[in-house]
């Protein structure tokens, strides 16, 4: 904990993180803002299930991008120490060219197959009739929105972050005015529903895209990373993206699609009243409100992380850095789930659940869903800044995935499968059983940073040609 007596530590860790939790705070307000509109449109909670499942592929896409991202993290963030700004130009073109081939090909899958994808999350005619409306529109938008979103996430690691809140606050106000005007039809235009919806967030992901290849290619000082190096490409840093990115996009693809087979299995589940996909939604909304700046922690300390080992810092200094974040994480963990427990039943149960039409059963299973996940955001908190922050960023790649898919698809899935389709269990069960991997995880994380033995340099010696 003498990192805390550093001046330049908290400074630091401020700087980086703060930026980042408004961005997370922007695009929430954003989801909030679709989920409000569309709550409140006729047919307003089969809009919002129809919705909710038809952004789990868009979901898979920003978690293989942020994959990407914190694959190019990993190298990027360690040659920023040692200023080596050439490197960092190359390992950002090559991710990039990966993931527009990823956004392609599902841009692709979603726009030609819109029913069969959402066949995979309902059996509901209706919510797959309004998903695949959606999805026919908001397909346009993964072919950008994977460049944009990616090169947002990698220039994290280089400590330039203020662009992201511009980004994300032009997103924000693109997309409430055109949901207001398009979901109702305000200013003379038709009532378009979910397909209002999906028009306003196309527009908002194209002017993403739009603003920050102007900032990047034509404005910024710092990095340099202009048009051109898009064409840069060398073979040994290559190798060093695959050995070392590798696990972490296996490590996000896995976790996406594992919060994806649980939007499944809820949306599987046959209550005799109620809609779980639904209440899932709501839950899952309100829990990102809370994790906030545990996200915004756990990215600052992967840029601090990374770039103490770059600089040549010793090991004790680099573990002393790594206890400080992971002891302010769990305390703003606990800060956090000690006032949203509190606003269950001061908010979220008179105010929000009405305001989303969630009533009766619906309102009951957001309520387990969501009191277990306000529980659970001490443990969150630790895993997130010790997996993605920590461990990645000294290059532990291998562990840190092994650590965080094997507890959820070894413990979590199976028992919430169990629990939810096969026992029939009530709702407050099921929402334990999807909070049951956290409890495996803490322990294993604490014990592998403990240890010491996740710290590498793997950077390459200077003076190689690029």
């Amino acid at each position: 904990m003498h990192a805390l007596k550093d001046k330049n530590f908290l400074r630091g860790t401020i700087a980086i993180a703060l930026p980042i939790a408004m961005q997370n705070l922007i695009s929430f307000v954003v989801q909030l803002a679709d989920t409000v509109m569309l709550g409140l449109a006729p047919g307003g909670e089969t809009l919002l299930s129809a919705s909710s499942l038809a952004n789990q592929p868009f979901f898979i896409l920003s978690i293989a991008c942020f994959g990407f991202s914190g694959a190019a993290t990993v190298l990027s963030a360690q040659y920023y120490g040692k200023k080596d700004y050439a490197s960092v130009r190359v390992i950002f073109s090559i991710v990039l060219k990966a993931v527009i081939l990823v956004s392609i090909v599902l841009g692709l899958a979603v726009l030609l197959f819109p029913e069969h994808v959402m066949r995979l999350y309902t059996d509901s005619p209706a919510v797959i009739e309004r998903g695949a409306e959606y999805l026919r529109i908001l397909g346009y938008a993964y072919f950008t929105f994977g460049f944009s979103n990616t090169l947002v996430c990698c220039l994290r690691s280089v400590e330039i972050v203020k662009i992201s809140v511009v980004v994300n606050l032009a997103s924000l106000v693109t997309n409430v005015f055109l949901n207001w005007v398009l979901i109702f039809g305000n200013l003379g235009a038709p009532a378009l529903g979910i397909q209002g919806a999906a028009i306003a967030t196309l527009t908002a992901r194209l002017l993403e895209f739009v603003i920050i290849c102007v900032y990047v290619f034509l404005i910024d000082k710092r990095l340099r990373f202009r048009l051109r190096d898009m064409l840069s490409y060398n073979g040994t840093l290559a190798k060093d993206i695959l050995k070392y990115g590798s696990p972490v996009l296996i490590n996000e693809v896995a976790w996406a699609l594992a919060i994806s087979l649980q939007a499944v299995i809820l949306g599987h589940i046959t209550y005799s009243e109620g809609d779980p996909v639904a209440a899932n939604s709501i839950a899952n909304t309100i829990q990102q409100l809370a994790t906030i700046v545990i996200f915004g922690i756990a990215n600052a300390a992967a840029v601090m992380v990374g770039k103490a080992i770059g600089e040549g810092k010793s090991h004790q200094e680099v573990l002393d850095l790594s206890h400080t974040l992971l002891w302010v994480t769990i305390l703003v963990g606990l800060a956090l789930a000690a006032v949203a427990l509190a606003l269950v039943p001061l908010l979220f149960q008179p105010i929000v659940f009405p305001l989303f039409k969630l009533y009766d059963q619906t309102a009951l299973i957001a309520t387990a869903l969501a009191v277990t996940g306000f529980a659970s955001i001490p443990l969150h908190a630790y895993s997130i800044t010790a997996v993605t922050g920590v461990l990645r960023a000294g290059g532990d790649v291998f562990c840190s995935a092994a650590l965080d898919i094997s507890p959820q698809w070894l413990v979590a899935l199976p028992l919430t499968a169990v629990i939810a389709l096969v026992m029939d269990a009530s709702c407050w069960w099921v929402a334990a059983a999807v909070q049951a991997e956290s409890l495996l995880k803490c322990p294993l994380c604490w014990y592998r940073i403990r240890k010491g033995r996740w710290i590498h340099d793997v950077t390459l010696p200077e003076g190689r040609d690029l």
